[in-house]
C-alpha cells in the first residue's frame, strides 16, 4: 500500500511545475522571438504566428489546470478538460505543419541545408507529445495516472526552449537533458511523497530516452538513409 506525505511537495508540485515549464520557455523563446517573430526578416509564414499562439495557450492552459485542481475547483477544471483536448489536438497538426514549412522556408531564403537531419527532433518532440496526450485523455478519470502523463507531453514540449537557450552546449547538443530532468523532478517527487515511482514515470522516462538519442543520432550523423527520406518529406 502506497502511504502519501502531506505537504507543499504533495500539494503544490504540479502547479509549481505548470510554472517552472512557463519560465523555461518563456527564457528559451525570448532569445530568437525578436529576430525571428517579431522582427524577422524576410516575414515569416503566417503559420509560425498561428504555432506561437496554439502553444502558448497550452502552456497557459496548464497553469490554469493545475491552479484549478490545487483550489480544489474539480468541476471546472473537467469542464475546461474539454478545451484543452481540442487544443493538444491542434498540437500535433499545428507542429508537424510548421515544421515542414519553416523548413521549406530556411531552405528557400537562407539556402540552409543542415536543417534536414533536425526534421527528426522536430517530429521526435510532436510525438512525444501526441502520445503522453492521448494516453491523458484516455486515462483521464485516473487522476494519478493522467497528471503525470499531462506534465510528461508539457515536458516534452519544452525541449524547442531548451534548444534555445544561450549556452551552447544545451542549445546545440543537450537541449533534451533539460526535458529529462523536469521529469526526474517528478520522479523525486513521488519518491519523497509516496517512496515509489510511479509507473507513469518508470516507463516514460526510458522510452524517452531510447527515443531521443535515436533522434539525435538521425541530426548529428546525418546517415544519408534519412537525410534522403527527409528531404523527400520538405519537397
Amino acid at each position: 500500500m502506497t502511504t502519501t506525505r502531506p505537504g507543499p511537495l504533495s500539494q503544490y508540485f504540479y502547479l509549481f511545475m505548470s510554472l517552472l515549464i512557463a519560465a523555461v520557455v518563456l527564457y528559451g523563446f525570448s532569445q530568437t522571438i525578436d529576430n525571428n517573430l517579431i522582427h524577422a526578416a524576410p516575414p515569416r509564414p503566417w503559420l509560425l504566428y498561428l504555432h506561437g499562439a496554439v502553444f502558448s495557450a497550452w502552456v497557459i492552459f496548464f497553469i490554469v489546470q493545475s491552479a484549478l485542481v490545487r483550489t480544489r475547483n474539480v468541476r471546472v477544471h473537467r469542464k475546461l478538460g474539454w478545451f484543452g483536448v481540442g487544443l493538444g489536438t491542434a498540437i500535433p497538426v499545428l507542429g508537424v505543419s510548421t515544421a515542414i514549412t519553416m523548413d521549406r522556408f530556411r531552405m528557400a531564403h537562407f539556402h540552409s541545408t543542415g536543417i534536414v537531419p533536425f526534421l527528426a527532433i522536430q517530429f521526435c518532440d510532436v510525438a512525444s507529445f501526441t502520445i503522453c496526450f492521448a494516453l491523458a485523455v484516455y486515462w483521464r478519470k485516473k487522476s494519478e495516472i493522467h497528471r503525470r502523463l499531462m506534465l510528461v507531453a508539457s515536458c516534452a514540449l519544452a525541449a524547442a526552449a531548451f534548444g534555445r537557450f544561450p549556452i551552447p552546449l544545451i542549445r546545440d547538443a543537450w537541449f533534451y537533458a533539460g526535458v529529462d530532468i523536469l521529469i526526474v523532478l517528478g520522479v523525486l517527487r513521488d519518491l519523497l511523497v509516496t517512496r515509489r515511482v510511479h509507473p507513469v514515470y518508470r516507463y516514460a522516462l526510458p522510452a524517452l530516452i531510447v527515443t531521443q538519442t535515436m533522434v539525435m543520432h538521425l541530426y548529428l550523423a546525418a546517415p544519408p538513409r534519412w537525410v534522403a527520406i527527409a528531404n523527400a518529406i520538405l519537397r
